[in-house]
């Protein structure tokens, strides 16, 4: 399941956005399966969240149960994502989920406005790269 991205207006925008990906799994295929049902509501109001959030430019997540939950997020900056991710329902939601979780990873870098997604049709590119970024964070933090 893919909830579509959707790209905010800003009035006005500095030259960078950050991009965000984030990625978990659960401990059991079983809890997996709960989320999914009961999760659902949730993530759709962390995606509202995030929309409504200052800062935000954009905002798309990947729900599969058998390889993780996906979130890709663009925003002005660094300061505005940790001002999102503290913020409830987001800060209580991740204190109830964090001790399921069987893996978590993040990766976020540095890109012009001018390549933030448009529209849920241009997002490939930028979730293949959030893949490949977020996989060599995995490897660099199994590697330590």
């Amino acid at each position: 399941m893919v909830v579509p991205w959707v790209r905010r207006k800003q009035t006005e925008l500095g030259s960078d956005a950050v991009m965000l990906v984030t990625w978990f799994t659960f401990h059991s295929p079983w809890r997996a399966a709960v989320f999914l049902v009961v999760g659902l509501p949730i993530t759709i109001r962390l995606w509202w969240q995030a929309l409504r959030s200052p800062g935000n430019l954009g905002v798309s997540m990947k729900v599969n149960p058998f390889t993780g939950f996906w979130s890709l997020s663009a925003w002005t900056d660094r300061q505005a994502i940790a001002a999102y991710t503290r913020t409830d329902p987001h800060g209580s939601a991740m204190d109830r989920l964090r001790h399921r979780m069987e893996e978590f990873a993040r990766a976020s870098w540095t890109v012009s406005t001018t390549d933030v997604p448009a529209t849920l049709g241009s997002t490939e590119m930028v979730w293949s790269q959030a893949e490949q970024r977020l996989g060599e964070e995995r490897r660099r933090r199994s590697a330590s």
